[in-house]
């Protein structure tokens, strides 16, 4: 499995995301590869299909995928349990490392 973490330095919440991904692939035990993509200007964000910071790709797929025509630097807001946050909980990051792992391998682990 290949993770993708998409970023930019002026958002608050990636650092917080990265942190909360690595703790969720620790508990679902999944080894990965999570390459860090900071996104630097408008031209980046078009020719990546930045929907925001952070945003991740597991081997090439969006895991929150939204439509969009335009693409540029900005921060992205997320629904959970919790209302409306700058990054994912860990649950949240966990359930999408399943449907993953059982979309890859079939039965999972």
């Amino acid at each position: 499995m290949h993770i993708q973490l998409l970023y930019m330095d002026d958002c608050p919440s990636w650092k917080r995301e990265l942190q909360n991904l690595k703790t969720a692939l620790q508990l679902e035990a999944i080894s990965a590869d999570v390459d860090l993509l900071k996104i630097r200007d408008d031209l980046e964000a078009a020719r990546f299909k930045f929907l925001g910071s952070p945003s991740f790709r597991v081997n090439g797929r969006e895991l929150w995928p939204e439509e969009r025509e335009t693409y540029a630097l900005s921060c992205r807001i997320y629904l959970s349990p919790q209302g409306a946050k700058g990054w994912h909980s860990v649950e949240m990051l966990r359930e999408k490392l399943r449907e993953v792992e059982l979309m890859q391998y079939g039965q999972g682990k």
